[in-house]
């Protein structure tokens, strides 16, 4: 056994545990003696990325030996030009992930405080911590971000509020008369970070007006949105998201940001799926129409689904889910458990293809008959 040897490590890195990775499918497959399995555990887009895309991207492989534009220019002027913005207003990450580190890096310094809720996207409080943070944590009411309890948790050391809308794990979104009566409250001196990942898959008019409160021209806090390509757009393997700010903001974030941070298959393959509107309308139609097809066939089960504004959605087993869960992974239908997110009766499931849907119906409903006969 090797001997460990004695690291100094701070703190904050010793305590921090790192984010679980699944294992890759074919591997899941070999362990259980099963194939073709479905997954529909993370919120992937099952339809993949624009035939454009694809294209654009393999006409872009012949020049992997070019670093990428660094300022990712014909990226910016597409996007900025689609939502009518500046460019100067947007900053690309490695990810939306990687927008939520530059924020953290810039904007708080370690001992100072950042607002998360409970259960949201867990890299939030991870990267805190990572930066010697400090995490308060303010739990969801009623499946829904608490916007007066979070207003309670303010300190003078609160730098940076981040609010998942729609939310990761419930789909549940903000009120917009709830919102401006929460941000006319908030000190200028915080940023509020609204994670918009899942915004396409929300009805049009439900969404938050985010680019109004970004372009305000009054006083109050900094807004900021972070968006991404691996949702809707289904770039997941590319690894690009982005942020919307003011220019202010984002200069501070390129202090901090590396160069060369956005691949290049990455920028040329978002560049032409911004392009491609039909078929990014027709990836939403097919996913709320599965989505509303789920919710019916589970709810025939006597389940209780939640209602979403994403591409999955939670369901109440009534029971704790470890054992369903495994039951229908030997049935090569993958859904996430709860259990890390304090919902441990709950599942998490990823709207698939028709066919896929149907597996996963077809499926929970044989394990829950399994269960019951003992």
């Amino acid at each position: 056994m090797k001997k460990k040897t004695k690291l100094k490590v701070a703190a904050n890195i010793e305590s921090l545990v790192p984010y679980p990775p699944g294992k890759p499918l074919e591997e899941l497959e070999r362990e259980l003696g099963i194939s073709g399995s479905i997954k529909l555990a993370s919120n992937e887009n099952a339809w993949g990325p624009s035939p454009m895309a694809v294209a654009a991207i393999k006409a872009a492989l012949s020049n992997l030996h070019r670093y990428p534009d660094g300022s990712c220019y014909y990226l910016s002027q597409a996007l900025a030009g689609k939502l009518g913005i500046s460019p100067d207003q947007i900053v690309f990450g490695n990810g939306s992930n990687e927008i939520i580190g530059l924020l953290i890096n810039a904007f708080m310094q370690p001992g100072e405080e950042v607002i998360t809720s409970h259960p949201t996207f867990l890299m939030y409080q991870k990267m805190v911590q990572a930066a010697n943070g400090s995490n308060r944590t303010v739990a969801l009411k009623d499946m829904r971000h608490d916007l007066e309890g979070i207003l309670a948790a303010l300190s003078d050391k609160t730098r940076l509020i981040f609010l998942d809308v729609p939310n990761n794990p419930t789909g549940t979104i903000v009120d917009q008369e709830d919102f401006d009566n929460f941000l006319s409250r908030i000190p200028d001196d915080i940023i509020v970070v609204l994670d918009e990942a899942y915004v396409d898959f929300a009805p049009p008019a439900a969404r938050l007006d985010t680019l109004a409160y970004i372009n305000k021209n009054s006083g109050g806090p900094s807004v900021v949105a972070l968006r991404t390509f691996s949702k809707a757009y289904g770039l997941a393997g590319l690894r690009i998201g982005y942020g919307l700010m003011s220019p202010e903001i984002a200069g501070y974030l390129h202090r901090v940001r590396q160069p060369f941070n956005v691949n290049y298959p990455a920028q040329v393959g978002a560049v032409a799926a911004l392009a491609d509107d039909e078929y990014y309308q027709q990836t939403i139609d097919r996913t709320r129409q599965g989505l509303a097809w789920l919710s019916k066939e589970i709810e025939k089960m006597g389940l209780k689904p939640f209602p979403s504004n994403t591409n999955f959605f939670l369901v109440d087993l009534g029971m704790e889910a470890k054992g369903p869960y495994h039951a229908m992974l030997r049935k090569g239908v993958i859904v996430r458990p709860m259990q890390a997110y304090s919902f441990p009766n709950f599942i998490r499931i990823t709207v698939g293809k028709e066919e896929e849907n149907q597996r996963l119906v077809t499926a929970l409903a044989q394990t829950l008959a399994e269960l019951a006969n003992g």
